[in-house]
């Protein structure tokens, strides 16, 4: 029997964005100026064209147990401020992503696995089970803040399919490498492809999150189609998009910005206000949409269920797990 308990960040449901509005694809397309406009405009704001749309339905089932404890943030906002290197380093990439195919989209499970292989995209959500719908924070290491309705499934059912040997200790993961239609790969200072990491546990855990789409709809390029990862304790760098490999291993992944500057970007990055970047405050965090800054919460208001991740942890390294 499933019981539902209050998680530390549900708030009643009169203080989030009612679901009719965000999923209201007429409205939002008026309110963006895109009322009366064909698909091609459907295409350019980075929508995939509805007949590609396979992985689905959506909108996804909410689960009520994720409700983010914020009023969402509006959609325009989320889907066109985002960072994605490989298409550049300002926000406003996302023309630029449109470049990127996604349908076929192939994504290898090797390493510390029972069976490694290569499945399709649409085959491998097939396999894991249905959709749900989650309402997360989302905290950029920068200091700006979302709230975003997110549709896709718990990373522990890629890890239940993929079946790890009990030496697997970390799932590394790994995004696309094609510096032919992603610009910002031709610039070889950078550690391409980009890479991140988790530990098992961490994957594991509830909060741990695949993404196929986002507010109703599925995934646009710019926010990682057509698979990314959600992990809402962690700062946003970590939540790698456009997963190509799943790799299982006994070692510790080196991630993308760990290598650029380790002193800066650790392996672990939880969010906690009293742990400061080395060039900025963390303490509190700039909401997308509204403007308004507003405190950070440890584990950016996840710590009931994360904290236990990393009891006794670096007893005398008070920064290690929050950078």
């Amino acid at each position: 029997m499933y019981i539902k308990q209050k998680a530390d960040w549900a708030v009643p449901e009169s203080a989030v964005t009612p679901e009719k509005i965000y999923l209201n694809r007429r409205q939002w397309l008026r309110a963006a100026g895109f009322a009366g406009v064909g698909l091609a405009s459907w295409m350019a704001a980075g929508w995939p064209h509805p007949a590609r749309a396979a992985i689905g339905p959506y909108p996804a089932p909410r689960n009520d147990a994720y409700v983010g404890g914020r009023a969402l943030t509006p959609e325009d906002e989320a889907t066109t401020y985002t960072n994605f290197y490989e298409f550049g380093a300002s926000k406003n990439i996302w023309r630029r992503a449109q470049k990127l195919v996604t349908d076929p989209w192939s994504i290898t499970i090797d390493g510390l696995v029972e069976t490694p292989m290569t499945i399709d995209a649409e085959d491998l959500l097939r396999q894991l089970g249905g959709l749900e719908e989650r309402i997360y924070r989302h905290r950029c290491v920068e200091a700006w803040a979302m709230t975003v309705p997110w549709s896709g499934v718990a990373l522990s059912r890629l890890i239940a399919f993929a079946r790890p040997a009990a030496s697997a200790k970390f799932l590394r993961m790994e995004t696309f490498m094609d510096p032919s239609v992603a610009p910002g790969q031709k610039q070889d200072w950078y550690p391409w492809p980009y890479v991140e990491g988790l530990t098992l546990d961490e994957a594991s855990n509830d909060l741990a999150f695949l993404a196929t789409g986002i507010y109703g709809k599925p995934m646009p390029a710019q926010n990682g189609a057509p698979l990314r990862l959600v992990v809402p304790w962690k700062y946003g760098f970590k939540s790698v998009k456009s997963i190509a490999r799943f790799t299982f291993t006994d070692q510790q992944p080196v991630s993308f910005w760990e290598q650029l500057n380790t002193k800066e970007y650790g392996f672990w990055a939880n969010v906690n206000p009293d742990v400061p970047h080395p060039r900025w405050s963390q303490a509190s965090e700039r909401l997308l949409g509204s403007g308004a800054r507003v405190p950070t919460q440890l584990y950016n208001g996840y710590a009931a269920q994360v904290a236990p991740l990393y009891a006794g942890m670096f007893p005398n390294d008070k920064r290690a797990l929050f950078y």
